[in-house]
């Protein structure tokens, strides 16, 4: 399983790099998760057109996580040549707003869209060759983590935005790679985000409690350096740690 980098800022694209947005690849599937703002760009810099993605998957509906679907099934429906259906799976509800940009008639051919619950057990389905497993996590809007598994056994978790909870921690069990949101270094400044959000530090705590074999950070705040969020969660945490950056590409599990 392949994971590349398209953005991984918090709340707002930078100068550097654009929101969270990860391609993850596996046996020629080509699965988008996350597509938020200014991550279309990077996926056409990376190499890949938009007819290249097979299916998108969307953790929960805020836009720096979903904004930039929209360019995306543009691309697909105004083409030459239009792309067949993009299979969406989202949260129900999640894509109402990004989908809803355009009048209906002009995008409704471009996509399928597969709406789940997740469930605090989790909601299984399958997505191309992924086994996935969608939980769901405290945010402020209702938030799947996500956990991929390929048919090699390979295994990716994903946080989405979440606040601290025991599940996290159950969703990244001896996972091949944790791709986790560390929005602050060491806390929440403000009280009322932090049932919300998660650190550098708890994301560390949780990587060593599920036994994860390597974690990558996400969803830093912007102008958060990474050497601090990677010093806060190697506190806690004593396996392979990076942080997010566009094109950055990560081999999970390599045939296990």
């Amino acid at each position: 399983m392949r994971l590349t980098v398209l953005g991984g800022s918090g709340a707002w694209p930078t100068a550097d790099q654009g929101c969270g947005g990860f391609l993850v690849e596996h046996d020629g599937f080509r699965l988008l998760i996350d597509p938020g703002y200014a991550t279309f760009s990077r996926l056409l810099a990376s190499g890949h057109s938009a007819h290249a993605v097979d299916a998108v998957l969307v953790s929960h509906g805020h836009p720096d996580h979903c904004a930039d679907l929209n360019p995306l099934l543009r691309a697909r429906q105004l083409a030459d040549a239009p792309a067949p259906p993009l299979p969406l799976h989202a949260p129900r509800g999640a894509l109402d707003a990004v989908l809803a940009l355009d009048k209906r008639s002009m995008l409704a051919g471009s996509y399928r869209l597969h709406e789940f619950w997740p469930e605090q057990g989790g909601t299984c389905f399958e997505i191309g060759p992924f086994r996935v497993e969608a939980s769901l996590l405290p945010h402020f809007v209702p938030n799947a983590g996500l956990r991929l598994t390929a048919p090699d056994g390979t295994v990716l978790a994903y946080t989405g935005d979440t606040g601290p909870s025991p599940d996290v921690a159950r969703l990244a069990r001896d996972a091949d790679l944790f791709l986790c949101e560390a929005t602050y270094v060491h806390e929440v400044p403000d009280p009322g985000d932090a049932p919300y959000l998660l650190t550098a530090a708890l994301a560390g705590t949780y990587a060593e409690r599920a036994g994860a074999r390597e974690l990558l950070l996400t969803h830093l705040w912007p102008g958060t350096a990474p050497a601090a969020a990677l010093a806060s969660a190697a506190v806690r945490f004593g396996g392979p740690t990076r942080v997010t950056a566009p094109g950055l590409t990560v081999e999970a599990g390599g045939g296990k």
